[in-house]
């Protein structure tokens, strides 16, 4: 199934259709609390934002510098050379066509041009496969990142 989409990054500071995005897959469809999702990383984050005639369809995030060394630093993340992917979420209408692989290929291609050389993120564990399948290893053990979802860290080089 095809659905023709942009992607951009979101560079006005309005997070209002990225965050209606996260509402709708991590908060309803997933049961994660607002609180929880609607971070204070926002502020700090780098954010992709694909739409369809329109209309948000999905989004993610990355961090990196200071603030990924603060969120992920315990996972031996080095800011300065790792983009920290996070809060990607598709809607519903728009799964099956490509558009989760584009915007993660969207956050290699802004790393990149940033002098990143790597790209880190923790997976929920139903979602190994299609990060596998993007080239991304998983390593470490499965845990729980308090949203009561397993999940698995996981990198690529870049």
């Amino acid at each position: 199934m095809s659905m023709p989409y942009t992607i951009e990054m979101v560079t006005d500071g309005d997070l209002t259709d990225c965050h209606a995005v996260r509402r709708e897959v991590f908060v309803v469809e997933q049961g994660i609390s607002v609180e929880e999702e609607m971070d204070a990383y926002d502020a700090h984050a780098v954010h992709l934002l694909a739409s369809s005639a329109g209309r948000p369809v999905g989004t993610v995030r990355f961090l990196h510098g200071a603030a990924a060394d603060k969120k992920y630093g315990r996972a031996g993340v080095n800011g300065a050379t790792t983009a920290a992917l996070g809060r990607l979420a598709v809607t519903p209408a728009a799964r099956g066509t490509g558009l989760g692989a584009a915007l993660v290929r969207a956050v290699e291609a802004e790393a990149g041009r940033r002098g990143l050389s790597q790209v880190y993120l923790e997976a929920q564990t139903h979602a190994l496969a299609f990060y596998e399948r993007l080239g991304y290893e998983a390593f470490g053990p499965e845990f729980d990142e308090g949203s009561g979802i397993p999940h698995r860290a996981m990198r690529r080089a870049l």
